[in-house]
């Protein structure tokens, strides 16, 4: 068998060699080797090793297996691998275990003549009796009878010819959790119809809980029982502890960056990083795995152009607080560059950010944003940054440098919409007007590839918020914002845009419509009245009156039967446009006067 490399990025590659061993597997595998060659039993023997997936069960096998074929040739067992999983669906489980017995036997020269055949027959008969015993009619019944009757014959038989087979014959059996019900029950039948095999002996390995949850029935006895009845001897794969997981995660990132120069490692800050916030998220081998097949696709598109702690760092986001991660990729503006919110604000952001994680992850990730982002450590501590600093991190090629910042998200799909954590940030800031306001203009800023902006996607998503995220009393602060910020918005509408694609100024209109039905009709009227007494955002109130008006006018005579269903009633609506004249007015006047003088 080819060893298997510690870079395999298979979820299912394991070792071969114990040698190799970074988990403690390689003791326990020689003393069950040892105890499966001595121990004295007078029939077959089941043995099985329970593990969840990717916890390193294969790798134990391999590793019994490896014991195993180094003893002394007189108490070396004959090895029979077999992998159902493989031939699941396609042949009969049972006549093939039956060939692998027969190929691997036939080419000892120890096993007695007569076998081969004799377990070829026995093969065909436990193969042909149907599973479950489903006893439909007589003529069933009695072929049933027939067959089990042959079958027992031809088992003694195999039975008086395996006395006479001096060595062990050990069968290895993996992927058995991979399975569905029927092909599960179909091979634990064959142990329990080679039971009664002399010098015969089982070695499963899989995972428990999937295998019970698998074979459960209602009608039959539990899956828990089930498997007592079948098993005689049982262990759990006992977890790896921190220290053997970390070696081992080590030793495949040693693999990847095996060609990144070891001074490009500064081993403190590696230290600071891996310590207080990577090595919360490496707690089992499928942690591993996850993360270095992970590492494994994207480093070799950034190679040379990124810092590896950084990388290192900001996939760990990728793979375990995704999330987070998202956040990141969509907010450079506040990680890194000059625009510098207030620290209550970016406070308040954190805190939204880090509040949707587990208990046991706020900190680690917390610790990982400030070691990643020095922009954020500078705020809350209260110290400065240097046009220097900003030239080393360029040259270090860390996340942090504006420029370098993008290479970091090559592999990451651009967002069409935002995530329902980053609508729960933004909506997180609705209690002040100004903060909600700046981080709108913020949003204006971000352009996407599509020409449109991270503004105009939260709008359209605005649409869709529920009461429960906006609550009425902070309506009127979120209609202000949007009034306030929307001259700004609508003036980096996209020209080439479709002419049948909405322009920025509908979408608020719509926005503003649909949050003010959430309120009673004096406060619509009331808000609406002081926005305009303002004098901001024009083109939207005008838009917002021009609805207003077609909304009214629409019903003709029997518009007194849809005034409820109005944003504003008919008189409200007049002295709104009045006021929107009057300022209108005013605007020109200060206009022309500004030109004039």
């Amino acid at each position: 068998m080819a060893q298997t490399t510690i870079n395999d990025i298979s979820v299912d590659s394991s070792l071969v060699d114990p040698e190799k061993d970074l988990l403690g597997h390689a003791n326990f595998a020689k003393y069950l080797a040892d105890s499966i060659c001595k121990m004295t039993f007078p029939e077959g023997f089941v043995i099985a090793v329970y593990g969840s997936w990717n916890s390193g069960k294969s790798t134990l096998l391999n590793f019994v297996v490896h014991y195993l074929q180094q003893k002394e040739d007189d108490e070396q067992p004959i090895i029979v691998p077999f992998n159902p999983w493989l031939l699941s669906g396609h042949q009969n489980i049972t006549r093939r275990f039956f060939e692998q017995l027969q190929n691997v036997l036939s080419q000892q020269s120890s096993v007695p003549k007569g076998l081969k055949e004799r377990l070829a027959d026995f093969a065909a008969i436990i193969s042909d009796i149907p599973l479950p015993y489903a006893q439909t009619g007589k003529a069933l019944a009695a072929l049933l009878d027939e067959k089990d009757k042959e079958a027992a014959e031809l088992k003694e038989e195999v039975e008086d010819t395996l006395v006479q087979q001096q060595r062990r014959i050990v069968v290895t059996i993996d992927d058995i959790d991979r399975l569905p019900a029927e092909d599960i029950k179909q091979l634990f039948r064959i142990f329990k119809a080679m039971r009664n095999f002399t010098n015969v002996v089982y070695l499963l390995v899989f995972d428990k809980q999937v295998v019970i949850k698998t074979i459960a029935d209602p009608k039959e006895i539990s899956g828990e029982e089930y498997l007592e009845k079948i098993i005689q001897v049982s262990f759990e794969l006992p977890i790896p502890d921190k220290i053997s997981l970390r070696r081992l995660l080590f030793e495949k990132l040693d693999n990847i960056f095996a060609e990144t120069p070891k001074q490009e490692i500064n081993q403190t800050r590696w230290g600071e990083i891996y310590f207080q916030g990577i090595d919360r998220f490496i707690n089992s081998i499928r942690d591993i795995t996850h993360f270095i097949n992970t590492l494994t696709v994207t480093y070799p598109a950034v190679k040379d152009e990124v810092n590896p702690v950084d990388f290192i760092a900001i996939e760990s986001l990728r793979v375990f607080s995704p999330n987070i991660y998202s956040i990141i990729h969509q907010n450079p503006h506040i990680l890194v560059g000059e625009v510098n919110p207030s620290i209550d604000e970016l406070n308040s952001l954190l805190n939204t950010w880090i509040a949707q994680l587990p208990v046991e992850d706020k900190q680690p990730v917390k610790n990982l944003l400030m070691h990643l982002f020095p922009k954020l450590k500078s705020i809350f501590y209260n110290t400065c940054l240097h046009k220097k600093q900003e030239l080393e991190w360029r040259e270090q090629l860390r996340v942090c440098s504006l420029e370098i910042f993008p290479i970091y998200f090559r592999l990451s799909l651009p967002a069409v919409e935002l995530s329902n954590n980053q609508i729960k940030t933004i909506l997180g800031l609705v209690g002040d007007v100004d903060k909600f306001r700046n981080h709108l203009i913020e949003l204006a800023k971000q352009k996407l590839p599509n020409g449109t902006t991270q503004a105009r996607v939260f709008l359209e998503q605005l649409e869709n918020c529920t009461e429960e995220e906006i609550p009425v009393n902070y309506i009127p602060s979120v209609v202000e914002a949007l009034f306030d910020v929307s001259e700004e918005l609508v003036s980096q509408d996209d020209e080439a845009k479709g002419i049948l694609d909405f322009g920025n100024e509908v979408i608020i209109s719509r926005c503003i419509s649909q949050l003010l039905c959430h309120i009673d009709e004096i406060s619509r009227f009331e808000l609406l009245k002081k926005i305009i007494l303002q004098g901001k955002a024009l083109p939207i109130i005008n838009h917002e009156i021009a609805t207003l008006k077609e909304q009214q006018s629409q019903y003709g005579t029997e518009k007194s039967n849809y005034e409820e269903e109005w944003l504003v009633n008919a008189q409200h609506l007049k002295e709104l446009e009045e006021l929107t004249t009057r300022n209108l007015v005013k605007s020109d006047t200060n206009y022309k006067s500004i030109r004039l003088g």
